[in-house]
């Protein structure tokens, strides 16, 4: 290829937002490959087919973006006037313009001015006809919120989405609940003794009251929404059916006020052959999402059934609810389709995959069912919520960054997505080959056009119930790495996103419900990430084995205040197994690492041992000779509680010193991820003397923090 052809395609890229080039975790420059840019641009809606459309399309691109007169979005932090950018050609610059200002709560506002008396921001020769950037000021200050301006001149018309936002996420106010405690364990490893093989609602709920009363203030847990358990079966969390909605897996059954009027569920549920599943269930040391799902869902079909044909006292609250959130009836016929269909929805007759649902594609019970799960669901996500803020705990919720490709929120909102490509990470040390997670990402150009509606509504509805918020892999608010479907990561490029915009929808949406935004900003992360997340108030993850992990003798020095402070996550080995290098030994097993690749991650992890024994006997947190792994473990949590950091999280099974870990990446088939219940019950763990004792003391130096 020509240098000059490979310098307009990459000209081309880069008016797409595409980066031409990144530095991988050595810091080494990897140039994007040609296959891996025409692919991305085209999966951008480039209408490339060759090498020999670039010209054509390139020319076309410079024209498109010049004729737009008004851009999608326009930000005014901090309520300010936001100069809203216009383009005219300059043959209309004595032409009049009309504009119309429509508030967010539906008050609008007119005037009319000449173009002519507009300061001019910037001109530009683009082939061969002469463009003007004008600006308009608003005349006043704007409240905070999502307000809508409309432009008119000559017949030619333009709009642009204003938000409005503070330029800081939300804090909350005074020192109180700035040296926060909290625990974290994944809900499906969250198990009673009376549970049903798996945690639910009531279990998280009963485990936020037991941290409020060891003095905590936030209880974690990884992403809450539904999740394919049957035909394709997919238990990820991170990997959802939808992000609007909640998982019917963790409905509390004893807590369904439909129970004690149906008489079928009554007989369900006590029968022998229901109690013995149940039974059984209950006593395998991995979740099993098929059976338990088939379990639970008996239940609430005799329940859903009752409601609706023997009007319920609660059917009119049941209506309510559907009229409300009419999302929810559409998901409900979705998942009903795809039932009766039997496949993924790409694969689903034309009018069904376009989008149009109608009675006798589905079965009216299934939809039904659906329809009372998510009823059900709500209404357990906000008890559980109410209950947290009666006691003064948090709830941190995550959210994941992607959704499941065959998922209802891909095909409802096609246009917010990318089909022709998926979300990952190139190529590093440790997965050499890159990573595919496999879920679409969304298109950057697509969603603001529609006004970001979709991540709006993503957002609210985890923010309504969460007083902190995960955002999973926070530099995608940046730049997210694409894979071109057919190809290898390796030919994967960045996509840039408006950063700016994310961030002001994440400020506003964080203090319209008094939520903390925190960041996952761990991997390879870009020398300008975090200074911007500051700059907005996000908070940033503090993870030992992750701090360790990049400079093995660097001591862990200073902890900032604005983080979420842990020892590992749920990607990570637990403590115990990362201090008896069991995570090394294991993927040496399953072949993720050879002898030599091993044997210097043993040298490196030593390396790390030892630099954390030592900085932990200098800072007097570590007294004893021989120190066995509890005193280091107990030494590591003084520390993170000690520290400046607004929030310690401690990993619940760190304290019984587990071995086996929830999730290893890479391992979607080697290993039991996403099924793995904690050693202990609820029950249990409350009353073991090494989980009460390290987290009273956690608990005496964040309140000696807060002096």
């Amino acid at each position: 290829m020509s240098t000059f052809v490979l310098d307009r395609l990459r000209r081309l890229a880069r008016l797409y937002n595409v980066q031409t080039a990144y530095y991988d975790v050595a810091h080494h420059r990897q140039q994007a490959s040609v296959e891996g840019l025409l692919a991305v641009i085209r999966a951008l809606g480039a209408p490339v087919t060759s090498l020999d459309d670039i010209a054509s399309v390139l020319r076309e691109r410079k024209q498109a973006l010049w004729q737009r007169m008004l851009e999608p979005v326009t930000i005014a932090w901090n309520g300010e006037r936001p100069v809203i950018k216009v383009v005219v050609p300059a043959s209309m610059a004595d032409a009049s313009w009309v504009g119309c200002l429509e508030m967010e709560d539906g008050l609008r506002k007119s005037w009319q001015r000449q173009i002519s008396d507009l300061p001019v921001l910037e001109s530009r020769d683009i082939e061969g006809r002469r463009y003007l950037v004008k600006g308009i000021t608003l005349p006043e200050n704007l409240p905070w919120g999502y307000h809508r301006f409309f432009l008119e001149i000559q017949g030619k018309t333009g709009e642009t989405l204003i938000i409005s936002a503070p330029v800081n996420a939300y804090l909350p106010p005074g020192d109180v609940e700035k040296r926060m405690w909290g625990t974290f364990l994944p809900l499906y490893a969250l198990h009673a003794r009376n549970s049903w093989g798996s945690g639910d609602y009531a279990t998280l709920k009963a485990l936020a009251d037991w941290v409020s009363d060891m003095g905590g203030n936030v209880v974690a847990t990884l992403p809450l929404l539904p999740t394919f358990l049957g035909e394709p079966f997919e238990p990820s969390p991170y990997a959802p059916v939808s992000r609007l909605m909640w998982n019917e897996f963790y409905i509390d059954i004893g807590s369904i006020a439909e129970i004690a009027e149906c008489p079928r569920a009554q007989e369900l549920l006590q029968s022998l052959p229901f109690k013995a599943e149940r039974k059984a269930l209950g006593d395998l040391p991995l979740v099993d999402y098929h059976r338990l799902m088939a379990l639970k869902r008996r239940v609430l079909e005799e329940c859903s059934h009752y409601l609706t044909a023997e009007r319920s006292s609660r059917s009119s609250n049941f209506q309510h609810f559907i009229q409300d959130k009419p999302a929810v009836e559409d998901y409900a016929r979705f998942r009903a389709v795809m039932e009766k269909q039997q496949v993924p929805w790409h694969s689903w007759p034309k009018r069904l995959c376009d989008g149009t649902l109608n009675e006798g594609d589905y079965d009216e019970v299934v939809k039904r069912y659906y329809m009372y799960a998510q009823w059900l669901a709500h209404q357990q996500v906000q008890n559980l919520a109410d209950g947290a803020r009666r006691r003064g705990a948090t709830l941190y919720f995550d959210l994941p960054l992607g959704t499941h490709p065959d998922g209802y929120d891909v095909w409802r909102e096609r246009e917010s997505f990318t089909l022709e490509a998926t979300a990952g990470a190139p190529p590093d040390a440790v997965f050499t080959r890159g990573q595919d997670w496999g879920v679409p990402p969304l298109h950057p150009e697509n969603i603001r056009q529609q006004g970001y509606g979709y991540v709006i509504n993503y957002l609210r509805h985890h923010l309504r119930y969460a007083g902190m918020l995960r955002i999973d892999h926070v530099m995608g608010l940046h730049r997210l790495f694409w894979i071109p479907k057919g190809l290898d990561a390796e030919h994967g490029v960045y996509v840039r996103y408006r950063s700016e915009e994310l961030y002001a929808i994440l400020a506003l949406e964080s203090h319209r419900h008094r939520s903390i935004i925190v960041g996952e900003d761990l991997g390879t992360v870009p020398s300008y990430i975090r200074p911007e997340m500051a700059s907005h108030n996000l908070h940033r993850m503090y993870v030992v084995h992750y701090e360790l992990a990049c400079n093995p003798r660097k001591p862990l020095g200073r902890i900032p205040e604005s983080v979420i402070a842990s020892l590992n996550t749920h990607d990570m080995p637990t403590f115990s197994a990362f201090w008896q290098e069991l995570d090394i030994q294991e993927r040496l097993n399953m072949g993720l690492l050879d002898k030599k690749n091993a044997r210097m991650e043993k040298r490196n992890r030593q390396a790390c041992k030892e630099a954390l024994i030592s900085f932990l006997r200098n800072r007097n947190l570590l007294k004893k000779d021989r120190a066995d792994i509890r005193d280091i473990l107990r030494a590591c949590l003084l520390f993170l509680s000690g520290s400046r950091a607004r929030t310690v999280l401690v990993n619940l099974e760190d304290l019984w010193l587990e071995t086996q870990p929830q999730n290893v990446p890479g391992t979607d088939y080697e290993l039991p991820n996403w099924q793995r219940k904690a050693r202990y019950a609820l029950e249990e763990f409350c009353q073991l003397s090494e989980v009460r004792d390290i987290l009273k003391e956690i608990d005496r130096l964040r309140e000696k923090g807060k002096k």
